[in-house]
């Protein structure tokens, strides 16, 4: 596979792609401690927004799994495990507001 093959395959939607689902996921994560200016925590409407990118991203990321086990789908599931811990992150960056 080229280089030019798996640059298009990010921006090409039918295909699965990790790199995008990583990217999704990572950049909602970092948008969300933007949108709740994290050392004050404001409860905002906005913060929905990170969680959808987030929850895409993760979805994105499960379609890239293989029924055959490989270290392609190790990688895959260890990406799996870094989405649920930054969606984690963004749902308490979304919800302590409203708790305090």
């Amino acid at each position: 596979m080229g280089i030019f093959q798996s640059i298009r395959s990010v921006f090409n939607l039918r295909l699965p792609s990790l790199l995008r689902g990583n990217i999704l996921v990572l950049g909602s994560l970092a948008a969300s401690f933007a949108i709740a200016k994290f050392p004050s925590n404001k409860a905002t409407l906005s913060m929905l927004f990170p969680v959808l990118f987030a929850f895409a991203g993760t979805a994105e990321t499960f379609r890239c799994l293989r029924a055959q086990w490989s270290f392609y789908h190790g990688a895959v599931m260890i990406s799996l495990y870094m989405d649920i811990m930054a969606m984690t992150m963004i749902c308490f960056l979304a919800l302590y507001p409203l708790i305090s």
